[in-house]
């Protein structure tokens, strides 16, 4: 399969804006018992309210790592104290971290996240300006699709019935599903936004080779790359963009406890119009 292409550290191009960061992580990056008292220690009164009113360890676990992540990679990214951190939420539920009125510790004032799980791994991306959004999916996900594909667009879901039934049709659902997911967060939006109002035309293997943004939006801002960083374990990011800028992704794999080195990728060149 295509991704986007690796970075040759013999020949990068100084970059002038901060890379895309990515976090990739599975549940079983962190021991139940350290996440466990690591939400202890971090999460706030809302976080650990919501944690103990899940009926299943299972679903606990997953929201304890993804919550225990979140503020681990912002301690990092921002300087703030895991405890420290203040994450509000705007009317559509996307959160966004609370900025000191003299800035981030580590520097700056713009700092953007978003969060994605599913089936057992977690996904959060971080850039320095401009909006992030991120989904993940499994492909052995036991949720029936057909329904998904009826939000979709004529011409995508025309797309999905080119494919043979079974996992090759699944795997064009889920692309679209997490591209579309990725880009609607990145809005703010989250399933506020018609999914059959913005349009992906992808490669067949892996790839947006168009994309028609919703109406009265300009095309052209906005960076899309596909990922698999587990067989079987479908990433999506969407990112906005300047048109002068070269981003750089840095995706990073387990729970972060120290700064070990990401393997880096260029992000593919924004998607025109079909």
């Amino acid at each position: 399969m295509t991704s986007p292409a690796p970075v040759d550290r013999r020949e990068r191009v100084s970059q002038t804006v901060a890379p895309v960061k990515l976090w990739f992580c599975p549940n079983e990056s962190l021991a139940p018992g350290i996440a466990a008292t690591l939400a202890t220690n971090w999460l706030d009164e809302q976080e650990q309210e919501v944690a103990g009113r899940f009926l299943f360890d299972r679903d606990r676990r997953q929201y304890l790592v993804a919550h225990a992540l979140v503020r681990r990679v912002l301690a990092l990214e921002s300087g703030i104290p895991e405890a420290e951190a203040v994450l509000w939420r705007s009317s559509r539920g996307r959160p966004f971290l609370r900025k000191p009125v003299e800035g981030l510790p580590r520097g700056g004032r713009e700092l953007d996240f978003n969060l994605s799980h599913a089936g057992g791994y977690n996904l959060l991306g971080v850039v320095r300006r401009h909006r992030i959004g991120v989904d993940v999916e499994r492909l052995d996900r036991d949720r029936a699709l057909d329904a998904i594909v009826e939000s979709f667009a004529p011409e995508e879901s025309a797309w999905v019935a080119e494919a043979a039934p079974g996992r090759s049709r699944d795997r064009r659902i889920l692309r679209l599903w997490t591209l579309k997911e990725a880009y609607s967060k990145a809005r703010g939006l989250g399933l506020g936004l018609a999914f059959d109002s913005f349009v992906f035309t992808l490669d067949d293997d892996r790839g947006v080779r168009a994309f028609r943004p919703p109406d009265g939006e300009p095309p052209g801002q906005w960076r899309f790359a596909e990922l698999e960083p587990e067989p079987g374990v479908l990433v999506a990011v969407t990112v906005m963009t300047s048109p002068d800028e070269e981003p750089v992704l840095d995706l990073h794999h387990g729970f972060p406890w120290s700064r070990s080195a990401p393997r880096q990728l260029l992000l593919p060149q924004p998607a025109g119009a079909p």
